[in-house]
């Protein structure tokens, strides 16, 4: 790849695509030791790789569109200094990027790590789900990837975590959510930034394309 990531900066699209959630540099220093800052926090915000905001005093992270398509790609673990981790990074992310994908289970990273807790025991029939079902799991979804109640995350992001509903039926779930009054949903305003995934999952509310969604609004 040409963006000439670092070590330290592969190392951290690895750390926020495991975490699969906002993460704040505090939280980020209490679990890890490390912190995105600097030159490499502008690096991976520029690339489109990672999107941070400024929450309270605190920079908060998550892993953007185009950062969960380059984790499936190569990255560089090779570090002078660290020779041995860099090499079990390198094992570790290439096995799971050709082994585990490749192997059915899961089809993205995304999958892979959602924190949506799963449905233990229960065969998900995809025909016919439950309209509360879905309001309900979608919630659960929001919630389990936002650091605060009203935060705008990408309708993609929600979809992703439940790939084993037909679309149709998520798109109605949206749009009788976006009627709550604890719900909002909004277009992106950098229309630039929309990948192609983000324009097929927008929904339609209010005679407007929506690509975003805040709940506990109110």
């Amino acid at each position: 790849m040409a963006d000439n990531l670092t070590p330290s900066e592969s190392a951290l699209l690895i750390v926020l695509m495991a975490e699969a959630r906002e993460i704040s540099n505090p939280d980020l220093d209490k679990l890890y030791k490390i912190k995105l800052t600097g030159a490499s926090r502008r690096k991976l915000n520029d690339a489109g790789y990672v999107k941070t905001e400024k929450v309270g005093r605190s920079f908060v992270h998550v892993l953007d569109d185009k950062g969960w398509d380059r984790v499936h790609q190569e990255l560089n673990f090779d570090s002078p200094r660290s020779r041995v981790l860099g090499a079990a990074l390198s094992a570790l992310h290439d096995n799971l990027r050709e082994r585990v994908l490749n192997g059915g289970a899961y089809q993205r990273f995304g999958e892979m790590f959602s924190r949506a807790a799963p449905s233990e025991g229960v065969e998900i029939v995809a025909a016919a789900p439950d309209d509360d079902d879905l309001d309900g799991r979608i919630r659960k979804v929001y919630e389990s990837l936002v650091p605060r109640p009203g935060a705008w995350l990408r309708h993609t992001v929600v979809r992703r975590q439940l790939g084993d509903v037909p679309s149709e039926a998520l798109d109605e779930a949206f749009r009788l959510l976006s009627q709550a009054e604890d719900v909002e949903m909004m277009p992106e305003s950098n229309q630039k930034t929309l990948t192609d995934e983000d324009r097929r999952n927008a929904v339609r509310v209010g005679g407007q394309d929506t690509h975003l969604i805040a709940i506990g609004t109110r």
